[in-house]
């Protein structure tokens, strides 16, 4: 028996829930099946965005011919004759899930026919592709980001789902619900609604049999657009502004949510944007926490998680490092460059090697002319790592 997700899978553009940012009227997808053009894309995007849905709806929108490989799943003997296929056809088209995933042997093997055109890819993953994809097969593909569906757009995608469903009753109280326990993945919002369906005396659905299916307080994984990121910016703020207690609350409700990649990718920022050279030691420090929290996986990621966010809290912080390269950027897009010193040119004769000299420093220009006396690094004395920056500066800036 079919899951009712795949039953009411679309068959149309017009019927793909949300991703308004591609579908739609002069929309870049809409667009490419007006004018009957399929290009080499991945979409990534969380879980139950749709991907594997618009993947299918491009290929039943311009009745192309296709298969269907997974890259950790399939081996490399599948791919060997879907690429013999695709020879024998035109404008075939290979959708290939976990594309994140795909091994050197398999990526070997299929990038010449990417090239040439005898395969037309459309990759999907859950994996952010500019870090997560080899660069090989992501240049020669358009990226296509979807995001999560907001809470109407899965009330309505549920409202619609409800036909399927004979003699079935659902209050609005457990629609909201199952809306926002979803979290945007329509998916797992069209599981949760099957299995209250089917777990009831009548077909009779209401808010407390749906709190039985999935108790998960939907505070916790609220993606939509507002408290999602709501949540992931007062994670920095109160990390920043010293406050533990705060960020502990909100790193708690991105554990909840399983959402590692955001905590992680959050926590980075963080290091080297608000810490930075008050704490230098703290990057290498959570390198080693999101190490430790990848190999473990949830829920005991949460406690090197938790180890790390208390002491990023409670670091010195300096944005130091931001604000000066922020300075030297904003004079490189002035246009206020200048020309490189001759002393400083490739094999000039008039260098001075500082390791020559004693303390290893020489007085000698390496500002552009037009730069002299520019200042981008302003230290702060917000730790003693940084105000010992602060003095060799001091020192250095004298003997200039």
């Amino acid at each position: 028996m079919k899951p009712l997700a795949d039953k009411i899978r679309p068959n149309t553009l017009n019927d793909i829930i949300g991703q308004k940012h591609l579908v739609g009227e002069n929309k870049i997808i809409s667009n490419l099946i007006k004018n009957k053009r399929l290009f080499s894309m991945i979409l990534y995007g969380p879980p139950g965005t749709g991907k594997t849905t618009l993947a299918y709806t491009l290929i039943n929108e311009l009745s192309l011919e296709y298969a269907f490989l997974n890259a950790v799943i399939n081996s490399k003997k599948d791919f060997d004759e879907v690429i013999k296929l695709a020879k024998t056809k035109e404008n075939f088209v290979l959708i290939m899930d976990e594309i994140h995933r795909l091994n050197k042997d398999k990526q070997d093997l299929l990038l010449p026919y990417l090239e040439n055109g005898v395969i037309t890819l459309i990759g999907m993953t859950t994996a952010n592709p500019y870090h997560a994809i080899n660069p090989a097969i992501r240049s020669r593909c358009q990226i296509f980001e979807l995001k999560a569906l907001k809470e109407e757009d899965i009330i309505d995608a549920l409202n619609k789902a409800l036909k399927h469903l004979e003699n079935i009753k659902l209050d609005d109280d457990a629609l909201t619900l199952i809306a926002q326990l979803s979290g945007g993945d329509l998916r797992s919002a069209y599981n949760t609604l099957e299995i209250a369906y089917y777990s009831s005396d009548d077909y009779h659905i209401t808010k407390e049999l749906v709190t039985k299916i999935n108790n998960k307080p939907s505070l916790y994984i609220d993606k939509n657009d507002d408290g999602y990121y709501d949540t992931i910016s007062a994670f920095q703020k109160s990390i920043r502004g010293s406050d533990v207690q705060a960020a502990l609350h909100y790193l708690a409700k991105l554990i909840a949510a399983e959402d590692m990649d955001i905590i992680t990718r959050r926590l980075s920022v963080i290091a080297y944007e608000d810490i930075g050279l008050a704490n230098p030691s703290i990057g290498p420090r959570l390198n080693a926490a999101i190490n430790a929290a990848e190999r473990l996986g949830f829920p005991e990621a949460r406690i090197p998680l938790s180890e790390i966010v208390i002491d990023m809290t409670l670091s010195p912080k300096s944005n130091t490092a931001e604000m000066a390269i922020d300075k030297a950027l904003n004079d490189i897009y002035k246009g206020s460059t200048g020309k490189v010193p001759k002393h400083l040119q490739t094999n000039s004769k008039d260098y001075k090697y500082p390791h020559s000299y004693k303390g290893s420093f020489v007085k000698q220009q390496y500002l552009p002319d037009e730069l002299i006396g520019r200042k981008y690094y302003v230290p702060k004395n917000s730790s003693k790592y940084e105000a010992n920056l602060a003095n060799v500066l001091s020192k250095i800036e004298k003997m200039q």
